[in-house]
């Protein structure tokens, strides 16, 4: 089972940005546990997400040397995926594509064709640079927005995903609370249906359901998990309110209840564990008053 750990996604959703020497620090940490991928950054609107805006600069810092995780990092346009293409130490660009008008619009201000038109470019670059593309489809479980889904449509668009080279998809419920029912009725579907393609679930959920949750996933033949240790995170960019990540401590013991998280290094993982709590917190000059 591939646990890809997204200290990305915990770090975009705070209210205050990390310090660069912290990410650093963090980062680093993680690469060493042995996580199948740990997905380092983001290339965004430095103005939306200010967050993410020194993720060329933690990289640069990180010594990637010593690890045997993949390293990833998402963009949201072309021009992202050409900048990162270029950085030797990215393994796998990432991409959150939708089949969903409204969220491609709130989250990339793009349409579904200039979406698609992006995917294209972004599996040509990686094709020329030697890096694998991830195309998530957020909103694969159906959306709050009123948007059409259903099975067929979910199928297609993966279909033309397909063709235009993508092996990787993970799906994602973003804003949407959705259940075992549904999660099995999904990936039964599209394992057998796509036999040469890799699906993940990246789920956002609370603490409460994830287990049955993971279980209909797992079930059904998905192998490929998103998670972020603590939880943190969602899309800050839905309009909805937002669910947190599926805890990577969680997921873990899930794994290893499974027998299949031998290969990680459980006393890196506790010290990752461990520097969460000085990491993820506000910085005391970011406090009023002080």
């Amino acid at each position: 089972m591939k646990i890809i750990e997204s200290p990305r996604e915990g770090m975009q959703s705070l209210d205050f940005t990390i310090p660069t020497e912290k990410k650093v620090s963090y980062i680093r940490q993680l690469l060493k546990v042995g996580f199948d991928t740990v997905e380092v950054g983001s290339i965004v609107s430095r103005k939306l997400i200010p967050q993410m805006a020194d993720t060329l600069e933690v990289i640069r810092q990180v010594d990637f040397s010593a690890t045997r995780s993949n390293r990833m990092v998402l963009v949201v346009n072309t021009r992202g995926a050409e900048l990162i293409s270029g950085v030797k130490e990215i393994t796998h660009i990432s991409y959150p594509f939708s089949i969903s008008s409204t969220f491609l619009k709130k989250n990339l201000n793009a349409t579904t064709a200039q979406s698609i038109q992006t995917v294209s470019e972004i599996v040509n670059l990686c094709e020329k640079t030697g890096k694998q593309p991830v195309i998530y489809i957020s909103m694969a479980f159906g959306n709050p927005y009123g948007d059409p889904w259903n099975m067929g449509l979910l199928i297609g668009w993966i279909d033309q995903l397909k063709k235009l080279g993508v092996k990787t998809v993970p799906l994602s419920n973003v804003a949407i609370e959705i259940g075992p029912e549904l999660i099995r009725k999904v990936f039964t579907n599209l394992v057998p249906e796509f036999p040469d393609m890799e699906f993940g679930l990246h789920l956002h959920t609370t603490n409460k359901e994830w287990q049955e949750n993971v279980m209909a996933a797992y079930e059904s033949g998905c192998r490929r998990f998103d998670s972020v240790i603590s939880g943190y995170g969602g899309c800050p960019m839905t309009g909805k309110e937002m669910l947190g990540n599926l805890k990577t401590e969680n997921l873990v013991e899930f794994a290893r209840g499974k027998g299949l998280s031998e290969n990680l290094d459980t006393a890196a993982l506790n010290d990752a564990y461990q520097l969460v709590a000085s990491t993820f917190v506000k910085p005391l000059e970011s406090f009023k008053g002080i």
